[in-house]
């Protein structure tokens, strides 16, 4: 049975705070999973989430603080001091350390690193601080089980065991010589099956998939996703075994990822959250709102220049916004498979090759929907040059506003941009002016006004 917040509950935790029964709430979070009380301190008052923080064991609490909302645990990091924060990351794997304190000012960071006692832990939250957030190396953990490919397996057993109190999940065992440098990885079964006296050297599987310290994480989450794996190590540019990065780590970054992309595809330029101040959704929402009104302006222009022909067919003022419409639907349609392809590696090829696919695949359904709407037209009471002018028109729309759903994209990952924005009122809006514009200028030419 899933875990579930009730009302009962939130009362129940909030009632031992009240009565300040550290005893009984102890008791009460002692079996329960991090990820549930992380939870449970979100819905609590700031205060409240403080208590419980300062009462739970530092084992205990550095779990809860990387699983609640980053708004959450920014509050609570400042008001607890650099010894408590250094207590509670001690209890972390490098690399979730290093999140929490890369998330304080650089003042904060020098006070937290001074009171960490674990000198060689400190070393490492410091390595991997160093790298960017974008790469490969901000990601990996420095924990993980190596064994020197001239040992023997008895030798490499031994060492294994000391080397796994520090690692709090197994996944690979890798191998490496006397440099450090990564030379394959050890199958547990070839370990267990082997003599005591063989050398890691005879047994060790050469092959292994690897990442460097200054990969981009998108190239991290491919590899990992093509090749199904669990973990992945980290190596610098001398093929030096630095680190290994896990699943859990890349799903978040991953979910973190879509969350913006998600976000920005719907005109949201901020990484902002339903309960944040309105002033900061107003921050992240307006720009694009400001950018859709001008926008519309610009179709209001370009149909006031054309008022001469509204006058005179009238009917076209009432297909405008079914010419907008596909057009931006069109767009959007082509941006999202664009931006889907990106994001997944899989636009590859020549862009002549995609331009004509496109142009084909815009060719088929705008002559269908083309084809519908003359067959619908009698219906309407519409005149055969109009309905044959709003059909073409259409077809050029959808053709025009498919290419450009396409090439914004390229043209904005080849510039390093977020190509996740051309999903959105970027792509819809430029749509609605292109498509307005080629709309009257075809019916200009065929009805002659």
């Amino acid at each position: 049975m899933s875990f579930e917040i009730t009302k009962e509950l939130l009362e129940t935790v909030t009632s031992y705070i009240e009565a300040s029964n550290d005893t009984a709430l102890i008791s009460y979070f002692e079996e329960m999973h991090h990820a549930d009380i992380a939870e449970i301190l979100d819905e609590l008052s700031f205060d409240e989430a403080v208590y419980i923080i300062k009462l739970l064991d530092s084992e205990k609490t550095s779990e809860v603080l990387m699983d609640v909302d980053d708004d959450v645990r920014e509050k609570i990091l400042k008001n607890l001091s650099a010894k408590e924060i250094a207590e509670e990351v001690e209890e972390l794997d490098s690399d979730d350390a290093a999140d929490i304190i890369g998330e304080l000012s650089e003042e904060r960071q020098e006070e937290v690193m001074s009171q960490i006692e674990d000198e060689e832990h400190a070393k490492e939250i410091e390595e991997l601080l160093a790298y960017d957030d974008d790469t490969a190396g901000s990601l990996m953990a420095k924990e993980l089980v190596k064994v020197n490919e001239n040992w023997t397996v008895l030798k490499c057993v031994r060492e294994m065991r000391a080397q796994a109190e520090e690692v709090t999940r197994v996944h690979s065992i890798y191998v490496i010589d006397n440099e450090g440098k990564l030379k394959g990885r050890l199958s547990l079964k070839d370990l267990l099956i082997a003599s005591t006296k063989t050398a890691i050297s005879e047994v060790y599987i050469p092959k292994v998939d690897y990442v460097f310290a200054n990969d981009d994480l998108d190239e991290v989450s491919n590899k990992m996703r093509k090749y199904d794996l669990e973990a992945i190590p980290v190596v610098d540019d001398e093929h030096v075994l630095l680190g290994r990065i896990t699943i859990d780590d890349m799903v978040d970054v991953m979910k973190e990822e879509a969350d913006k992309d998600y976000q920005l595809a719907a005109g949201i330029v901020e990484d902002v959250e339903a309960d944040d101040s309105i002033l900061e959704l107003t921050k992240a929402r307006l720009p694009w709102l400001i950018l859709g009104l001008f926008g519309g302006l610009g179709s209001v222009f370009i149909m006031e220049g054309f008022e001469n022909a509204m006058n005179k067919y009238k009917e076209l003022f009432f297909f405008t916004p079914l010419i907008a419409a596909m057009a931006g639907n069109v767009g959007v349609q082509s941006s999202a498979i664009i931006v889907q392809g990106l994001a997944n590696d899989n636009v590859k090829g020549s862009l002549w090759k995609r331009l004509l696919k496109e142009v084909g695949l815009s060719l088929i359904n705008g002559l269908v929907l083309g084809v519908i709407l003359i067959a619908v037209a009698p219906l309407m009471g519409l005149e055969a040059n109009l309905s044959y002018t709003v059909s073409i028109s259409m077809l050029c729309v959808i053709i025009v506003a498919s290419l450009i759903g396409t090439f914004v994209p390229i043209i904005l990952d080849k510039r390093g941009i977020d190509p996740a924005i051309a999903t959105g009122p970027f792509i819809t809006t430029s749509n609605d002016i292109f498509g307005i514009f080629l709309f009257f200028m075809i019916a200009k030419m065929m009805l002659h006004f």
